[in-house]
């Protein structure tokens, strides 16, 4: 990513400002059961801290449309305007229900590339994915069947497939999946909502994950290939429409269905930047900690030009919280 300022700067260690302000914000409304709230929240921080980093962005993965403020729309241009010009996928909360609910693995996530190397989802809202750690990469492949892929998993990472843990979103759809995944022999294990957690698991030391399936979010599927990239794993997908109609919206916008989308066609640069916040406690994060003045977070940075991944911790005097 150029910037003839400073060709080396990590932008992810100013994303990271963001992500921290924005789950500061949600975690206000932990556990209160309004997930509308708290994704108002988590908005309104995250576009007050955009509006002044250095760069030239576009929202290609936002939440919403413009009418329907306050969501970080598509399209929508934030930074100062000043270089680097960036493509940016965002999501104040991954996992608003989660938040609500005071369930674990929220985040507020961030992802960055060159302009005009972002995969522009269109009309398809959901994809098929399986997401697997650095090693396991090279090992899978979506148009095989799960029992295939975690017998290939499993002779990479060189385990019995018994010793191996799915994680699939609880989702009625999944139900042929999670009985395939469990005749198999592996383990499975179901996460309610924070799917772009669920992927970055799979190569997160100590997340105890081995492989992502299921169908998830487009724009979460994005995301997390941001993150997977930077940190040397693999994620495949294909388009998922809901129906005739979204199918045919589709088709007729260019889009081919039969494509498997891997990491380097979702975020098509060697240069890309991710971070993320807990919100909640989770298997990657500690949520938000508040005490004596002071809000306590906990963050991922990362960037695959570097394939540094960073673990910060942030202590936020709270009477300074618009600084932040």
């Amino acid at each position: 990513m150029s910037d003839s300022r400073n060709p080396e700067r990590n932008l992810a260690l100013e994303l990271v400002r963001v992500t921290e302000v924005a789950a500061i914000a949600a975690s206000r409304f932990m556990g209160r059961g309004d997930k509308e709230a708290a994704d108002g929240a988590a908005v309104d921080a995250m576009r007050q801290q955009l509006s002044v980093v250095a760069m030239d962005g576009t929202v290609i993965i936002g939440e919403g449309e413009k009418d329907e403020a306050p969501m970080l729309f598509n399209g929508e241009k934030i930074g100062n305007g000043e270089p680097p010009v960036v493509d940016i996928a965002v999501d104040p909360i991954d996992g608003t229900t989660l938040t609500a609910l005071g369930r674990a693995n929220a985040l507020a996530v961030i992802a960055a590339s060159e302009g005009g190397s972002m995969f522009d989802p269109g009309p398809c809202v959901y994809m098929e994915k399986i997401a697997v750690g650095p090693d396991a990469a090279g090992s899978i492949d979506i148009t095989r069947s799960p029992t295939e892929n975690l017998h290939s998993i499993a002779e990479a990472k060189n385990k019995p497939v018994e010793n191996l843990t799915a994680v699939i979103l609880d989702r009625d759809r999944h139900g042929e999946l999670i009985k395939e995944v469990r005749a198999s022999g592996a383990r499975i294990r179901l996460i309610p909502d924070g799917d772009v957690a669920g992927a970055i698991s799979t190569a997160w030391a100590g997340a105890g994950a081995d492989v992502l399936f299921g169908i998830g979010g487009t724009p979460e599927g994005v995301i997390s290939a941001a993150a997977l990239m930077c940190m040397g794993g693999e994620q495949q997908g294909l388009l998922w429409p809901r129906n005739e109609a979204e199918r045919k919206e589709a088709i007729e916008a260019g889009f081919d269905l039969k494509k498997v989308l891997h990491i380097s066609d979702m975020v098509n640069t060697d240069n890309c930047f991710f971070a993320a916040t807990g919100i909640t406690d989770g298997d990657l994060l500690e949520g938000v900690r508040f005490e004596r003045g002071v809000a306590k977070t906990q963050s991922l940075v990362m960037r695959s030009a570097s394939g540094t991944v960073r673990l910060i911790e942030g202590h936020h005097q709270l009477e300074k919280y618009s600084k932040l």
